[in-house]
């Protein structure tokens, strides 16, 4: 019956609505099943668990498999309903075990509240949809990730201010090459502030970075290469240095009170670490020189593949201007964790993007870059490249991380990128229709549509019978 041996099944729920449902009441069905009424009481409200020869005298009398009082159902709806009242928009914290009493002792009420709940999601993802990029969707509450991209997209991913500092400190360093960037960070923060770089996690944390204040230890992971070192140290270094800028654009900034702020400023910080390790002038003039190769890029400055397209997508000074690119990062499971944009791009702010994306297919020629010329529904086209990235596994047991990173432009500035050399950017066959995912896109035709689109309806035809615009069970 699917459920481990010895474990009592109480079906109180679902053996009354069956006796409803055939019309009965207690007398009625406790007499069909040779029980007393005040047995079935007990049974209907919870107190006594079902037994097996009553059980199968409940599948025989009513019709019903012994499986229907299997909890693989009930379990399912708990996970439903949990991930229903975790959502931000519930705002109020429900206790794991009254989630499971509530899908045990009323599951139609658990099935409406997920029902309503996945209502809600699609008018919402239906007003991100709609929204103008960078404004609040009235319907999506303010997760304070979604709230700091929504600052970065305000300024186009751009801040001159962080951007002008940075060139002023690597001006003053003399900072050339990761690996003697990383030594005269480590310096300036022990001259100027004290802090003394110690490559080892405190308490076997996994954190990257790790400042005591107390003592004075700045804490770096012993498995970072050269660049994310640099890195991380120049992350550190805005963090004291330009606190008062940092707290000055953030208080500017129009962000939900909470976490966003917070949020924000270790943003702030991350740009001012890129820009100091890539300042804007010269980094700007080698995109430039290379074509945007990104792989050149890393050798000349000496960071990561990630970190130079994140700093590509904030080449947007009046006047040296680069390419205006968007900039993701997502997982296998399709999680979006950082998405820039200096474009109109629009992701979509729920997740659930689309499938034939080239970003996805990343995962399947790890380490190889591919490119792609994708139009949205209103038309739009853009050309997009992907590769992906790896973190951790240093040691047999460690865990890896592996991540997907794409870097996208409207495709009329394609042709200033090395990668679209060969490409046939004006042959409208060489597109890949996509969407921002199933549940807003509107493309009826794609042989890749997972489900139809919020309010969307399955099509009946008379004479052809049920015409199905998305693969269901058993359709194939």
């Amino acid at each position: 019956m699917g459920r481990p041996e010895g474990r009592k099944i109480y079906a109180h729920a679902k053996l009354r609505r069956l006796r409803r449902e055939h019309g009965l009441n207690q007398v009625e069905l406790s007499r069909s099943l040779g029980i007393s009424t005040s047995y079935l009481n007990q049974i209907e409200h919870n107190q006594r668990p079902l037994t097996a020869p009553v059980l199968l005298r409940i599948a025989e009398v009513l019709g019903v498999d012994a499986e229907f009082f299997s909890e693989a159902e009930e379990e399912r709806l708990t996970t439903d309903l949990r991930a229903a009242l975790g959502d931000e928009a519930c705002g109020i914290p429900v206790p794991t075990e009254e989630v499971a009493d509530v899908v045990r002792d009323h599951p139609e009420v658990a099935r409406a509240l997920v029902a309503l709940h996945r209502r809600y999601r699609d008018a919402a993802e239906q007003a991100a949809a709609l929204a103008a990029p960078g404004e609040a969707a009235a319907l999506v509450p303010a997760d304070p990730h979604d709230d700091v991209r929504d600052f970065f997209y305000a300024h186009h991913n751009h801040f001159e201010p962080l951007d002008a500092e940075a060139e002023r400190t690597a001006a003053d360093m003399g900072l050339a090459g990761a690996g003697r960037a990383a030594d005269a960070l480590a310096g300036r923060l022990a001259v100027r502030h004290q802090v003394r770089v110690v490559q080892a996690a405190p308490e076997r944390s996994a954190d990257a970075r790790r400042f005591d204040l107390d003592s004075g230890l700045l804490f770096l992971s012993p498995w970072l290469n050269d660049g994310q070192r640099a890195f991380q140290l120049a992350t550190q270094l805005a963090l004291l240095e330009q606190g008062s800028l940092l707290d000055a654009l953030v208080t500017r900034a129009d962000l939900t009170p909470g976490p966003s702020a917070g949020l924000a400023r270790i943003g702030l910080a991350n740009y001012f670490a890129g820009a100091l390790l890539m300042p804007y002038h010269a980094f700007h003039a080698a995109a430039e020189e290379l074509c945007y190769d990104v792989e050149l890029l890393q050798a000349r400055f000496g960071v990561g593949f990630e970190t130079v397209c994140h700093r590509l997508s904030t080449l947007q000074r009046t006047g040296r201007r680069g390419v205006p690119f968007s900039f993701l990062r997502v997982d296998r499971a399709g999680n979006i964790s950082k998405r820039q944009s200096a474009t109109d791009f629009h992701f979509s702010r729920l997740g659930g993007t689309c499938p034939l994306w080239t970003v996805y297919e990343a995962f399947s020629a790890p380490g190889r870059i591919l490119t792609q010329v994708a139009e949205m529904p209103d038309g739009k086209q853009y050309f997009w490249i992907a590769r992906t990235v790896t973190r951790g596994g240093f040691g047999h047991h460690a865990p890896r991380a592996e991540f997907a990173v794409a870097l996208g432009c409207e495709l009329r500035h394609a042709h200033r990128l090395v990668y679209a050399e060969g490409v046939a950017l004006n042959d409208p066959r060489a597109a890949t229709p996509i969407g921002l995912g199933c549940r807003i896109c509107e493309r009826r035709d794609c042989a890749q549509r997972a489900r139809p689109p919020a309010g969307g309806r399955l099509t009946v035809d008379p004479d052809r019978r049920t015409h199905v615009p998305y693969p269901v069970a058993g359709a194939g």
